[in-house]
């Protein structure tokens, strides 16, 4: 019964969404507004701000117009130049640099004490504005972080509603009435861990991309390859989501579908840009996953699931 219950079991959506990396606003075809439009898709396919001036990627900015592969009208009826991704990804990884998954986590983004409505509208404005040019799918939106006793939430029950409205990770921007005005406390909640730093506003983007990004020059492999990850403690089917969203939501995933289970045994097959080297890389951030003894060579990567 709990393998039919594995295999139908409708869970909440948790998947990456892609980002329209290659898709830049121009005022025109020249030389110039090209090169700064690639300059902009190079800080989102890579989510690192200095490539727009990386010497490594100087060429790849110099010969733009090389790697347009179209031209549309944008949602504003503005113009749009669309670069080719495969061309430019393989031009970044020839220069040693490393690419972002374009499909990424969807953000949501809270800001506590809730600003009033005028300070709400431009914040948001410079949240999606600098969200945009690094590349991070986000989300402003008004979610309790404390309880009705005015206590702080853990970091599961934040997710956990960031999950029900949507998101995959959650931003927590606080302002301390002793702090200089426009500074805040930022914590990134995910399914591996919290992290946490202050700055303004667009601190906070920048140091969520920061975290979720590849560093760049990282020597894991770019490709995609099918992995096997046998997960140990999975005695329930709350357990099962848990560990599948965690799974999927490890940067450069893309698809984790259960092959079998047996006892608290669960096996993934997973779609891994990197492999098992890259997967077993990110995960090593998880405070819930935690590596089991080493296998054989072919077997799956084991872990122990700690809810």
């Amino acid at each position: 019964m709990a393998l039919i219950a594995f295999g139908v079991l409708p869970l909440t959506a948790w998947s990456a969404r892609a980002v329209r990396v290659y898709e830049v606003d121009v005022s025109g075809q020249s030389t110039t507004a090209l090169q700064e439009a690639m300059r902009q898709a190079l800080v989102r396919a890579t989510g690192r701000r200095e490539s727009a001036n990386d010497p490594a990627l100087a060429s790849l900015i110099e010969d733009a117009p090389k790697y347009v592969k179209s031209y549309s009208p944008g949602a504003r009826g503005q113009t749009q130049v669309i670069f080719d991704r495969e061309a430019v990804e393989r031009a970044i990884a020839a220069a040693g640099r490393s690419v972002w998954d374009p499909a990424r986590p969807f953000t949501l983004v809270v800001l506590y004490p809730p600003p009033s409505r005028a300070d709400s509208d431009t914040a948001r404005a410079a949240l999606e504005q600098e969200a945009a040019a690094r590349g991070l799918l986000i989300s402003v939106i008004p979610l309790a972080v404390v309880d009705a006793n005015g206590t702080e939430l853990g970091r599961d029950a934040l997710l956990n509603t960031a999950q029900r409205y949507g998101g995959d990770d959650l931003l927590v921007g606080r302002s301390d009435a002793g702090a200089p005005a426009g500074q805040y406390q930022w914590t990134l909640y995910t399914n591996f861990s919290s992290q946490s730093w202050s700055g303004p506003l667009t601190a906070g983007i920048d140091g969520t991309v920061d975290q979720l990004a590849p560093a760049q020059g990282a020597s894991l492999a770019q490709t995609e390859a099918k992995v096997l990850v046998e997960v140990d403690g999975v005695s329930s089917l709350t357990d099962y989501a848990n560990v599948q969203r965690m799974l999927e939501s490890a940067p450069g995933v893309r698809g984790a579908n259960i092959v079998r289970a047996a006892g608290n045994a669960v096996t993934f097959d997973i779609t891994a840009r990197g492999g098992s080297d890259a997967l077993d890389h990110a995960l090593s951030a998880s405070s819930r996953l935690v590596k089991g003894a080493g296998s054989a060579s072919g077997a799956p990567l084991v872990y122990q699931y700690h809810p």
